[in-house]
């Protein structure tokens, strides 16, 4: 996909969404997202059909979006519509509308949505286990994931939209348990978590990260408990509307379905006996474009083809980041696997940051890790990447906040050596590939060995010696400088 612009139009039953990405097949980029809350299902359980109202809102939205797809040269536009158009007894009339503007609509059944919600999922959190919720306002699609795979699904009529006042609790959580049990999924998500999906549950994680003043506003891989679910349902009962109207980025289309939103997945935990809740930032659209995906591409890791696209736009030399980690990579050869691919994805980022003013560097890369918009990782990971890219660009312990509420200072330690390596590397290098190839780093009895060709001995100098042994002081190893002797 690295040359070609995909469009998802995707027509749900509280908002209507055009999202165009480029890039990589495995993880393309976002290039545009904008959204109408038409609110198709909002008349769905009184009337069984989309109101006039809503149906306008639709319309103009198509249109736009239609214009808007064929404006940015799309190569590829793929419209789906989800519960509200399948159920609602004019949903033809949408879709009629749509093929006026040239759009031609798949309507996609409960079991095609649960499929997309749960391989939207997959490609985000490979090591997935556990059960996929992706509410919509129109119906709720559960879904057993596990091993890169789906393994049951169901759609349940429980859209927010459908919902309306969710009261009193004993009844609707008592009518929610009932429908699931009836359906087999009692007890389905046991010890495991349940991953988010939706508007509206993202816009709950919001509230709990405001309300718990947590450092890193980044929804995916957001974590919430079952306890913290149930004080947010009492706050959101009695909650003053101006309070909510404060939370940064809490989308005031979301407001009127908040509550019910929150009371559905108070009711839900219980009967799943999920033991946590995770919010992905990927959903049906993204499931969508993953299932067309070859069976190669699918098994790439998302965060190192996301920081490798990212350092080959924004480095000055396109392989700079793989051959940085396999240089560095023999001093950290007891690196778990998922340190590993978090010091890899350090190095891919590694070299974005050099048209920054110098003195801001450090901050630069701290934000790439924080705040890119990166899957396959969490709060802990983007921790110790900031940690590394700091370290990298000369930054130093102990590093600013959020950092060290992110993570553990022995595993803030083992990243800053990551970084230190780098910045070796760089300095010695100029961040090209012959000095890099033609030497060598380890660990040999106890010390760091950097050994080079006698020839390339006039790359050395004070800032090389300084660097290797601001390293070796980082882990704790003394150093030495050797030849290496070739046949």
């Amino acid at each position: 996909m690295d040359g070609t612009r995909t469009a998802i139009i995707d027509i749900g039953s509280n908002s209507i969404r055009l999202v165009v990405y480029q890039g990589p097949a495995r993880l393309p980029a976002i290039l545009f997202n904008e959204k109408v809350m038409a609110g198709l299902g909002r008349s769905l359980a009184q009337t069984g059909a989309i109101d006039e109202g809503s149906l306008a809102l639709a319309t103009a939205a198509l249109s736009r979006f239609a214009s808007l797809a064929r404006e940015m040269a799309c190569d590829n536009i793929r419209t789906v519509a989800t519960a509200a158009v399948r159920d609602a007894a004019n949903g033809e009339v949408l879709i009629a509308r749509a093929a006026d503007v040239g759009l031609t609509v798949e309507l996609l059944s409960g079991q095609a949505e649960a499929f997309a919600a749960g391989h939207g999922v997959l490609s985000a959190v490979r090591d997935a286990d556990g059960i996929v919720g992706d509410l919509g306002g129109g119906s709720l699609e559960l879904v057993r994931i596990a091993g890169g795979e789906i393994h049951a699904n169901a759609s349940f009529p429980l859209g927010v939209l459908r919902l309306g006042s969710v009261r009193p609790k004993a009844e609707f959580d008592s009518s929610v348990a009932k429908i699931l049990a009836d359906a087999g999924w009692e007890g389905a998500g046991r010890g495991r978590p349940l991953y988010l999906v939706g508007g509206s549950w993202r816009s709950l994680a919001r509230v709990d990260i405001h309300d718990t003043r947590y450092p890193l506003p980044i929804l995916h891989e957001y974590r919430m408990s079952p306890e913290r679910v149930d004080l947010l349902r009492l706050k959101l009962a009695t909650v003053d509307k101006a309070w909510l109207k404060s939370i940064p980025h809490l989308s005031g289309g979301r407001l009127p379905t908040l509550a019910a939103a929150t009371d559905l997945l108070g009711a839900l935990l219980p009967v799943l006996g999920s033991s946590d809740t995770i919010v992905s930032a990927f959903g049906l659209r993204e499931g969508l474009l993953y299932q067309r995906l070859t069976t190669a591409e699918a098994a790439l890791d998302p965060l190192i083809v996301a920081t490798r696209d990212e350092g080959r736009r924004l480095g000055r030399f396109p392989e700079h980041g793989d051959l940085l980690d396999r240089w560095i990579a023999p001093l950290f050869v007891d690196d778990a696997p998922g340190d590993a691919r978090l010091r890899h994805a350090a190095c891919l980022l590694a070299d974005t940051c050099w048209r920054a003013n110098p003195d801001f560097r450090v901050e630069l890369g701290v934000e790439t890790a924080l705040h890119g918009n990166w899957v396959g990782i969490d709060a802990h990971g983007r921790a110790m990447m900031a940690a590394a890219l700091a370290a990298s660009l000369g930054g130093q312990q102990p590093y600013i906040a959020p950092i060290p509420a992110l993570a553990p200072p022995a595993d803030l330690a083992r990243a800053t050596a990551w970084g230190l390596a780098i910045r070796l590397a760089q300095r010695l290098s100029g961040g090209v590939a012959g000095p890099l190839n033609r030497t060598q780093l380890a660990v040999v009895d106890g010390t760091i060995e950097f050994s080079w060709r006698g020839a390339d001995r006039a790359l050395g100098g004070e800032a090389v010696e300084k660097r290797l042994r601001s390293l070796g002081t980082a882990m704790g190893l003394p150093t030495v400088v050797r030849e290496l002797q070739f046949a």
